[in-house]
């Protein structure tokens, strides 16, 4: 199957990296009652984190949860679940969910720099806005409108910076003040990259203005390449550069029609239930964007049935089709693919063998071209 071609607006010498979610939430990362063999404690993850590195794959996302529901009725603390992975393994690199409002960033900075102290530099961190009101009810954080919530997020990230970098901190904000604080140790340097998910106005903005790396939703290449166009106008405007993410769900199988025919399955043992009121609560949050266009705004049944539009990004069929479609993304602006599988230590595996090199095989012919260019 041929790929559409795009004009490149990623660094074609740079190779695309890939990250996983890692399973600390239980239920798997799609809501249905299909087998997934998956699970979230720590040894099932310990094997599953050196299996990725030994893989190919340069990051894992752990996840936030506060609450039950849609299945993930057992959550583990990202944080702490993340220096255990570290601690067992010596390349990956740890990617810690942080929720502002139940973290504060003076103590996510100091927990943070000390990871960093003792793994070698290995960590950082995703900046959670938050989407579920139900969350924060729950356990008794105030729910900001939605664009405050990315103000707040914004402030988050300039103090993490700030008392990473400097010593003598002083911040005023609307949501955080510092005076004369210096942190110590502080994290190794490089500093540790902070990373942000969002579809919305206020999402790319914000990446724009304080992020290093910006996730998306899974889509089509020519909607990633909407986002990403406008994020790196705004950053360009502002000195700086951001680099992207996307979602995506991986299944690759030996002919397309078994991929296709596992999604099928994956689809029709849906709960419907759980997919219904998850899928009211993140509507719910993608409308309540100024412009109605936050994540998941425009996501179908189907594609909520995968908690994060991953189908939507169709890395689903032979090893061949999936490294093409990788370089498709590639070639709008996609500097890291985040996969979430079904079983995952074997589809780690697998795509360890079967698809990252046929990606580095495709990055290697176009080598020679773009040096031709220079």
């Amino acid at each position: 199957m041929s790929t559409t071609q795009y004009a490149s607006t990623s660094q074609e010498s740079e190779p695309v990296k890939f990250a996983y979610w890692v399973p600390n939430v239980s239920g798997g990362l799609v809501i249905s009652n299909i087998e997934q063999r998956t699970h979230w404690d720590l040894d099932y993850n310990i094997k599953l984190a050196q299996i990725a590195e030994q893989s190919g794959f340069d990051y894992a996302l752990s996840q936030i949860r506060f609450t039950a529901g849609y299945g993930a009725e057992n959550q583990h603390e990202p944080v702490s679940f993340s220096q255990a992975l570290l601690h067992n393994t010596t390349k990956l690199k740890l990617i810690a969910a942080l929720l502002p409002g139940p973290w504060n960033p003076a103590v996510a900075a100091k927990q943070i720099a000390s990871i960093s102290q003792y793994t070698g530099g290995r960590i950082a961190v995703n900046v959670v806005s938050g989407w579920f009101r139900g969350e924060f009810t729950a356990i008794g954080e105030p729910w900001l409108d939605h664009d405050e919530r990315y103000r707040r997020s914004e402030e988050f990230i300039r103090a993490l910076r700030g008392i990473w970098s400097e010593d003598n901190f002083t911040f005023r904000g609307d949501f955080y003040r510092f005076t004369n604080y210096s942190l110590k140790p502080k994290p190794l340097q490089p500093l540790p990259e902070i990373f942000q998910g969002g579809s919305s106005r206020a999402a790319r903005d914000m990446a724009s203005r304080v992020s290093d790396w910006y996730f998306t939703n899974g889509n089509t290449p020519d909607e990633i390449k909407k986002q990403i166009d406008d994020i790196r106008a705004k950053a360009k405007a502002h000195g700086r550069t951001v680099k992207i993410g996307v979602n995506a769900f991986g299944i690759a199988r030996d002919t397309e029609a078994e991929a296709r025919a596992v999604v099928a399955e994956i689809i029709a043992k849906a709960n419907p239930e759980a997919v219904n009121a998850f899928g009211h609560e993140v509507k719910n949050a993608g409308a309540a964007s100024p412009e109605g266009q936050g994540n998941w705004a425009k996501s179908t049944f189907e594609d909520l049935v995968q908690y994060n539009d991953g189908f939507r990004t169709n890395l689903i069929g032979t090893p061949q089709q999936i490294a093409e479609r990788i370089l498709a993304l590639k070639d709008v602006g996609v500097d890291l693919v985040l996969l979430g599988f079904l079983h995952f230590q074997e589809d780690v595996d697998y795509f360890g063998k079967h698809v990252f090199p046929l990606v580095r095989e495709l990055e290697a012919r176009r080598a020679p071209r773009s040096q031709a260019a220079e």
